[in-house]
């Protein structure tokens, strides 16, 4: 019979690298949190429209990589391919504009695309992000930003590298997609046909190539600084000076906008070295419009997400994680299995200590030769004769000092 494999694009994580992840969402719970932003959970999937309307219907995400299908209500749901749109139907539906004036999200979430896969880059993968709803202030972008570039930092990320630009509000970007569209039109035929399409429908997605060629053809087209308002020019210095103040380098991409639709104003990417081509850690930027775009009152944003794959790549063994077990727990003969089962859940309880327990009934050398390859910090050792004694012999792994003591000082032993 064929062997069933798992899903192209999909990965396990095995019991050896889920330290990594445990380590990585702990510390997003514990830093979201010290700014005063509440986890939010979403469904798996919604409905087809919310994406097509959020993220844009002419975007790879929609017309390539979504994973939509109609149930046998006739329904068009699509897995989520990202957590804003979610978010955000999530904050209408619930009225929460309603319950505070600044709503601050952060999740971890599942998400699903249909790329093509590569070192980072799954089908489904991970992915933290925050959301602030409700402040168009530039102190809101300066914070968010320096959430992310700070959180890496924390991490041990050192060579990270933060880059911005404001694509402004939809006034100043239609005067700049015509300038686009005029400087592109005699470079057609240098074109990806994908650019092309982009071209006639948002010449703004033409700079969020991959390609190189367009990439080179793009450093000689019009800069949006050169189209914003004086409105959009004050908030964006604004940005500047107070990630100035809060010591956060950045460097100005006047051709950075993102791959999604509904962004305005300031947009950001922070990207590390250490991921090669595909460089980026997060990004993220304001939508301000897309609260009332999907119905509800016009509320300013801005939000970032982050791969957790790509983040767990970039640190690389730059975290040393212990996982080796406190305690193994070695019994001799059927009649000790009672008493050391007894033992273990007491000092799991107890103690709080990790302990490990044979469960093949192996000689007293094949158990402690399995502790040492374990790296147990101590073995616990209970035969006929200490069972007779009401006795335990402790082994100290690394020194190989051992001692006896009585089955009522075991506890006392290890709470020390």
């Amino acid at each position: 019979m064929d062997i069933i494999r798992g899903i192209k694009g999909t990965k396990d994580i095995l019991p050896s690298e889920s330290s990594i992840w445990q380590f990585v969402e702990n510390n997003i719970h514990k830093f979201m949190k010290s700014y005063g932003y509440g986890e939010i959970r979403t469904p798996k999937f919604e409905n087809s429209l919310l994406f097509n309307r959020s993220i844009g219907i002419n975007t790879d995400i929609v017309s390539k990589e979504m994973y939509s299908w109609t149930d046998q209500g006739g329904n068009n749901l699509t897995l989520k391919p990202e957590v804003t749109a979610s978010v955000v139907r999530s904050f209408i539906q619930h009225n929460l504009g309603k319950q505070s004036q600044l709503n601050k999200f952060y999740y971890i979430d599942s998400l699903f695309r249909r790329e093509r896969p590569q070192k980072g880059r799954y089908r489904q993968f991970e992915q933290f992000g925050v959301e602030a709803i409700g402040s168009n202030n530039p102190e809101q972008d300066a914070e968010i930003i320096s959430m992310a570039y700070l959180f890496y930092e924390n991490l041990g990320l050192n060579n990270i590298n933060l880059k911005i630009n404001s694509i402004g509000s939809k006034e100043s970007r239609l005067e700049y997609k015509k300038a686009l569209k005029d400087f592109f039109e005699p470079h057609k035929d240098k074109l990806t046909s994908t650019s092309i399409t982009r071209l006639n429908d948002n010449p703004l997605r033409i700079l969020d190539t991959k390609i190189d060629f367009e990439k080179e053809l793009i450093k000689n087209a019009p800069k949006i600084i050169d189209f914003l308002s004086s409105e959009d020019k004050e908030h964006f210095n604004k940005v500047l000076f107070y990630l100035e103040k809060l010591n956060i380098k950045y460097e100005i991409d006047h051709f950075l906008v993102r791959g999604l639709d509904y962004y305005c104003n300031t947009v950001f990417e922070i990207q590390s070295s250490l991921l090669g081509s595909q460089s980026a850690l997060c990004g993220g930027g304001r939508y301000d419009y897309l609260i009332e775009e999907l119905g509800g009152k016009h509320t300013p944003a801005i939000g970032f997400a982050a791969g957790i794959e790509r983040l767990i790549i970039a640190l690389d063994n730059k975290i040393k994680l212990d996982d080796s077990p406190d305690i193994y727990l070695v019994t001799l003969g059927e009649s000790t299995i009672d008493v050391g089962l007894n033992f273990a859940t007491k000092l799991r309880k107890k103690c709080s200590l990790n302990v490990i327990s044979d469960m093949f009934q192996k000689n007293m050398k094949s158990q402690l030769k399995e502790a040492n390859k374990l790296n147990a910090k101590y073995a616990i050792i209970i035969g006929e004769n200490e069972l007779a004694n009401k006795e335990v012999i402790i082994k100290n792994m690394l020194t190989g000092n051992q001692e006896s003591i009585h089955f009522n000082q075991v506890i006392n032993y290890f709470k020390k």
